[in-house]
């Protein structure tokens, strides 16, 4: 395989339940390193990217991955219309079946979203299609039944979704698990085991064979399935490895054939490689403040802080893998112009510290730059001590750094219990939005507790905006206003995703930025 480097332009048989493939048309094991156990495979609770490719491979919702560029493609529903003003979707659906020869129908999926936005079934990620269909998050916060959430089946193979807005990227948001359909003849047998071995039915590509907790999780083909002829592997194979040094040596003892990370010792060895990768990744590296703190509660404290460092020397002294320096949050996307932001200045750095009354750093307050511990090292401690450095060396500010295990960390950002906190944000779908809504009035993950009415005005405004150039027009002013304006984050680099897998070997995997990778695509060439 030649080396992929590049910028993506933005431009089983248990007897009586299920039916499975004989393995007889197809060959190839292809076996994934999965970073870690998934918490669930119940598509309503899992909520992390490991699980998402589980999800991908078990289940199909009404738009699938195109595995080339990330969009949307036709899944259950082969075809859809959209209302004049962009808000009701009509989707048509296939004659789909369970892999237990059930039918799947437009009353599967109603009844299956309801779940998913049940209160009770504090599903993680229900604020996601609460988003998008009217009525949901009044009925997922309580507020009202599930008669005023906005989905209907007009008959079998007819659904029809009223949106709270014209969201242009709905059809891509409903690749993800939360908008998944769950074979609720099942769920209501078993409750919360039915994705146990021997209980579990799927409607996607494969069907779960085997699932050893801390082991392995194998699936094969799903008979059932409605293109199965599309599905060449005989096998897709995920092992729950956390260590990603361990995950590495096995592909390169060829143990595995697809793994996305690479440990931070091994990059420049890796990347020199004929079956790495780098690419671009929809995701942002980012520090937040604390903006209900003083004295980050100054427009111009955050500012200064943001343009003293140099974001270069800082990839180049402590990530050393090509991720991209960024004073934007929102990364490229197609028909989005990326803003420039607050680029290094130290000498208006310190004239901004001055007039907000810290002159030289002098009398500004000892704070602290909460991060969390990394299961591949210490790279969020690297980076906070540069950055500690910087701030001490361009500013005269001293800070003090606080590690803390992921779940301490969690806690103390969701309650903005921090001065300074190191994030991250991976895009959900290709569009603004994803990223700029966190900030938003309505949302759950503002830990900085940003608020700017102007800002709240321009993402209203393009919810409804039906015009594309418009649209994008209004999330760049918006994106002015969070960053250039009031520095509410201070954008480090955009992410690069980073692995090895042999694309001479294996077909039907390309680099995407949003780094999915349907297997039902991949075959053995």
């Amino acid at each position: 395989m030649k080396r992929i480097n590049v910028i993506l332009t933005l431009s089983f048989l248990m007897v009586g339940l299920f039916s499975v493939a004989t393995t007889a048309e197809y060959k190839g094991e292809f076996r994934i390193g999965n970073g870690d156990e998934p918490k669930s495979i119940d598509p309503h609770i899992m909520q992390g990217v490991l699980e998402r490719r589980i999800h991908m491979t078990l289940f199909e919702n009404l738009t699938n991955i195109n595995p080339e560029d990330a969009t949307a493609i036709p899944g259950v529903a082969e075809s859809w219309e959209i209302s004049p003003d962009g808000k009701t979707y009509t989707f048509k659906l296939r004659k789909t079946v369970w892999s237990d020869g059930v039918p799947i129908t437009a009353h599967t999926f109603v009844k299956s979203w309801l779940r998913m936005l049940k209160p009770s079934t504090k599903a993680p990620y229900a604020w996601f299609p609460a988003m998008f269909i009217a009525g949901a998050r009044d009925y997922n916060e309580g507020r009202t039944g599930s008669e005023k959430v906005k989905i209907k089946a007009i008959d079998d193979y007819l659904l029809q979704v009223e949106l709270e807005g014209a969201y242009p990227f709905f059809l891509t948001s409903l690749t993800h698990p939360s908008f998944s359909p769950v074979p609720l003849h099942v769920i209501d047998k078993y409750g919360l085991d039915w994705v146990k071995k021997g209980r579990i039915v799927s409607n996607g590509p494969f069907i779960l064979e085997e699932w050893k907790k801390n082991e392995i999780i194998s699936c094969v083909p799903n008979s059932l399935y409605w293109d199965k002829e599309a599905v060449r592997l005989s096998r897709v194979i995920f092992y729950p490895i956390e260590d990603s040094t361990i995950a590495h040596n096995k592909f390169l003892k060829s143990e595995l054939d697809w793994t996305d990370t690479i440990p931070m010792d091994q990059i420049e060895a890796a990347l020199a490689r004929s079956d790495s990768y780098n690419v671009p990744y929809l995701g942002t590296y980012y520090y937040v403040f604390n903006s209900r703190r003083k004295p980050f509660s100054d427009p111009r404290v955050r500012k200064a802080l943001s343009i003293s460092i140099n974001r270069q020397e800082l990839i180049k002294k402590t990530t050393k893998a090509g991720e991209i320096a960024s004073t934007a949050f929102v990364p490229p996307i197609p028909g989005y112009k990326t803003i420039s932001g607050n680029r290094e200045d130290i000498e208006l750095a310190k004239k901004l510290l001055s007039e907000a009354g810290f002159a030289g750093g002098k009398g500004f307050p000892k704070f602290k730059i909460l991060y969390n511990t990394y299961k591949d090292g210490n790279a969020h401690k690297t980076i906070a001590e540069f950055i500690q450095q910087q701030w001490k060396e361009n500013l005269g500010i001293e800070c003090r750094l606080m590690q803390q295990d992921w779940k301490v960390y969690l806690s103390m950002r969701r309650d903005s219990n921090f001065d300074v906190a190191r994030a991250g944000w991976i895009g959900d779908y290709l569009d603004p939005n994803t990223f700029l809504d966190m900030f938003g009035p309505y949302s759950g993950l503002n830990d900085g507790r940003y608020s700017n009415s102007e800002y709240d005005t321009f993402l209203l405004n393009a919810a409804g905006e039906l015009n594309s150039k418009k649209r994008m027009d209004l999330f760049n002013q918006a994106e002015e206003i969070l960053i250039t304006r009031d520095q509410a984050v201070m954008p480090i680099y955009y992410f690069t995703t980073k692995g090895m897998i042999d694309t001479e070997k294996w077909g039907g995997w390309f680099p995407n930025i949003m780094n999915l990778h349907p297997t039902k695509n991949i075959f053995l060439k």
